[in-house]
C-alpha cells in the first residue's frame, strides 16, 4: 500500500510532536549567505500564499502557529507574503506578536499596485498588519510598475525602513526580463520559480545571479503542487538515502538547494506536519550533478 504525503507524515512525525523539546535542541539547518550584506540565511523558508490566507478563529490560526513554530525551532526564519495574499500579512503579522517571535523572523513581503503614491500606502499597510517598522526584504511583485517603485524601495532602504529589496516573478516566461530589469542595479533579491520539472532558470538567470551578487529566493518548488502530487504515488527510490531524504518532498526541495546560487527556498504551507518534512531538506547532504541528473531521469521530465 502506498501512504500518500499527509498520511506518510502523521505516522512519521508522530514521534516528533510527542517530544517537542527535541525538535528545540535538534540540529539547525545551514545558511547561506546573502550576497550584498554577507548576512546568513537559513536556507529553508515558508511561503504564506493560499496557506495562511485564513480566519480568526482557533481551529484555522493554531496550524499556522505551530508552522512557524516548527520553522523557527528548526533554525528557519524567512516568511513571504504579499498584499496579493488575502488576510495572510495580517495572520503573520498577529501570530509573530502573540508568540513574541518577530525577532525570529527574516520578513519578505511585496509591493503590488501601480503608481508610486499607492505603492507607498499599500506598503505603510503591510508594515501595520506585519506589526513591524521595518520589514527584512521589500519585493516588487511579478514586475508590477517597478520602475515607479524602485526610487521608493531605495530612499525607504536608505532611511532604514526596509533592509533589502528585491522583485519577483513566478513564470519562466518571465525571466528574460527579470534580468533585465536586475541589470538596472540596486537589487539584492530576485523571487523566480524553479522546481524539477521547472528548471528554465538554469539557462541564465541563475548564473546572472551567481556572478552579480544577487540572492535568490524560490518559489513552486514543488512544481506548483502538481509535480509532488503525482509522486506522492510513487515509492522513494533507492538513492533518496544517499542525500538523507525520507520523503519526495525533501527530494524536490534538495533538487532546487543543490545549486549553489539559491540562496533560500519557500515552499508554502500551512500544515505543521509538511513543515516539519520541508525543514529536513536545510539539513545534511545535496545532489551532486551526477545524482541531480538522476534524479531528472527518475522522475522523467
Amino acid at each position: 500500500m502506498t501512504l500518500s504525503r499527509s498520511a506518510f507524515l502523521q505516522l512519521a512525525g508522530a514521534a516528533l510532536v510527542a517530544a517537542p523539546a527535541a525538535a528545540q535542541t535538534g540540529p539547525r539547518m545551514q545558511t547561506r549567505k546573502i550576497p550584498s550584506t554577507g548576512e546568513a540565511l537559513p536556507i529553508v523558508g515558508c511561503g504564506t500564499w493560499q496557506t495562511f490566507d485564513v480566519g480568526p478563529s482557533a481551529a484555522e490560526r493554531e496550524p499556522r502557529a505551530e508552522v512557524l513554530k516548527v520553522l523557527f525551532e528548526a533554525g528557519g526564519s524567512v516568511i513571504d507574503s504579499s498584499p496579493m495574499y488575502g488576510k495572510s500579512e495580517g495572520v503573520v503579522g498577529d501570530l509573530l506578536a502573540a508568540a513574541g517571535t518577530r525577532d525570529k523572523a527574516f520578513l519578505a513581503t511585496k509591493v503590488w499596485t501601480q503608481g508610486r503614491n499607492p505603492g507607498i500606502a499599500q506598503m505603510k499597510e503591510s508594515m501595520r498588519l506585519l506589526r513591524t517598522e521595518r520589514i527584512d526584504l521589500m519585493q516588487i511583485h511579478n514586475l508590477v510598475d517597478w520602475k515607479a517603485h524602485l526610487p521608493t524601495l531605495k530612499a525607504w532602504k536608505a532611511e532604514g525602513r526596509i533592509r533589502l529589496i528585491g522583485i519577483t516573478h513566478y513564470t519562466e516566461a518571465m525571466h528574460a526580463e527579470l534580468e533585465s530589469v536586475l541589470r538596472q542595479g540596486g537589487f539584492d533579491f530576485v523571487q523566480v520559480n524553479y522546481a524539477l520539472d521547472d528548471r528554465g532558470i538554469e539557462r541564465s538567470l541563475l548564473r546572472f545571479c551567481q556572478d552579480n551578487g544577487i540572492a535568490v529566493l524560490i518559489n513552486q518548488p514543488f512544481g506548483g503542487g502538481g509535480l509532488l502530487r503525482k509522486l506522492s504515488a510513487r515509492k522513494l527510490p533507492d538513492w533518496a538515502g544517499e542525500i538523507g531524504c525520507t520523503s519526495w518532498a525533501q527530494i524536490l526541495l534538495k533538487f532546487v538547494l543543490a545549486q549553489p546560487a539559491v540562496t533560500c527556498v519557500i515552499p508554502g504551507t500551512g500544515k505543521p506536519e509538511h513543515m516539519r518534512d520541508n525543514v529536513q531538506a536545510g539539513l545534511g547532504a545535496y545532489p551532486d550533478d551526477r545524482l541531480r541528473q538522476r534524479m531528472i531521469d527518475t522522475v522523467g521530465v
